[in-house]
């Protein structure tokens, strides 16, 4: 009934998304025993509709999300008539379900409200290299403000100085901020925040902030309490038995260390926990759907056993 209710949903959030402003993909939570959610979908590109930002947008995806799940498909515009995999199954991050987790490596930011049976699902923009996101941090909403303003670090002037840019030393608020329109303050240096400009969710574009689109922080402004317990992992392995006995994997490219291993064709090597470890070591493990998942990393949930 769960996948029935997530499916419809989906599939009139394909009718009447041209009219509609985003919000947060919301799915039943799963039992306890269980961390798989929702399915994919497919959809065909029509002809000059836009391009693959205006689709992620739409389906409430990050860039990255829609290219690991349709390797080759063209960055900015996807072949019209072409038919793209819209990866909504997801696997819960290994983490409480409490408040908000940030699983940085598929940058998903994830929330259950307090009181209700769901997780709503947004994708979100992270810290560049060099100036990263935190991975294994756990805090709480602080405050909150609408029309925030900016003010640049001194690493941030020299970095915009370099490129013959000055920058204010404080950005005032107004929809050409950076920042948005909406901000959730985790500490003194991070916020989860809105953004001046339509591309970058997905991706590393941010000063070490967590960036969503302008539609999206408004919904969790509105819907998230100070005080909200907020929990950043780097998961870009996560795995599930279910309780029907299938057992499922979900692999993300991981976050790049260097601009070396970022600007290498090779892919980069996995963090394998032991937690991931005993997961693979189990029985029923197929080892060509394992060896399958481990390559291919299309940020989709595949089961490994047959």
């Amino acid at each position: 009934m769960n996948s029935l209710r997530f499916s419809l949903a989906s599939l009139l959030l394909g009718l009447i998304v041209t009219s509609a402003p985003s919000w947060a993909l919301e799915y039943p939570l799963p039992a306890a025993n269980s961390r798989l959610i929702g399915e994919n979908i497919q959809y065909q590109v029509p002809e000059g509709k836009g391009t693959l930002e205006d689709i992620a947008a739409r389906y409430q995806l990050g860039l990255t999300n829609l290219m690991e799940a349709n390797p080759g498909v063209d960055p900015f515009l996807p072949r019209p008539g072409s038919t793209l995999t819209i990866p909504h199954q997801l696997i819960l991050p290994d983490a409480p379900r409490e408040g908000i987790v940030i699983n940085v490596a598929e940058m998903r930011l994830y929330y259950y409200p307090k009181g209700q049976q769901v997780v709503e699902v947004l994708p979100i923009g992270i810290g560049q290299l060099g100036t990263d996101t935190p991975e294994d941090w756990v805090t709480s909403i602080q405050r909150k403000k609408a029309n925030p303003t900016w003010t640049p670090t001194a690493k941030v002037h020299k970095e915009y100085a370099a490129r013959g840019e000055t920058l204010p030393a404080v950005w005032p608020a107004g929809p050409d901020n950076p920042m948005g329109l909406f901000a959730l303050y985790i500490g003194n240096l991070y916020a989860i925040h809105g953004t001046n400009a339509n591309f970058g969710i997905g991706l590393r574009v941010s000063h070490g902030c967590v960036r969503l689109r302008n539609d999206d922080i408004e919904y969790l402004f509105n819907k998230v309490p100070v005080g909200t317990r907020v929990q950043f992992v780097n998961q870009p392995i996560k795995a599930s038995a279910e309780p029907d006995g299938r057992r499922y994997l979900e692999v993300h490219q991981p976050l790049s260390r260097t601009e070396e291993e970022m600007a290498s064709k090779v892919p980069a090597p996995l963090p394998m926990t032991q937690t991931i470890t005993r997961f693979l070591a189990h029985a029923d493990s197929d080892s060509q759907r394992v060896k399958q998942a481990l390559e291919q990393r299309t940020g989709m949930p595949l089961a490994i056993n047959l």
